[in-house]
């Protein structure tokens, strides 16, 4: 499967960024692909779920497109509220 970004999808990386978190594409795309959870969501979404820290998650919000995974939005978040038994 192709992994295609959306317009707003692109813009996050620089927005988190200035926000002073890195996420890298690498990180987004080994979400989708070794995810630790994926959460069916409305509207045929998903969120992928991989640990990236000891503190962090990242959550990748995508719908599939035929052959494709469509990022619609990324963030990071504490494991402590995304993660059970923590």
């Amino acid at each position: 499967m192709a992994i295609v970004y959306t317009y707003h999808s692109l813009r996050k990386f620089k927005l988190l960024e200035q926000h002073g978190f890195r996420v890298t594409s690498e990180q987004v795309e080994e979400t989708l692909t070794a995810p630790d959870v994926v959460i069916p969501q409305q509207k045929g979404r998903y969120i992928a779920q991989k640990r990236i820290s000891q503190h962090y998650v990242l959550r990748v919000v995508y719908r599939k497109e035929g052959d494709n995974l469509v990022v619609i939005t990324f963030y990071p978040g504490r494991r402590e509220r995304y993660e059970v038994n923590v």
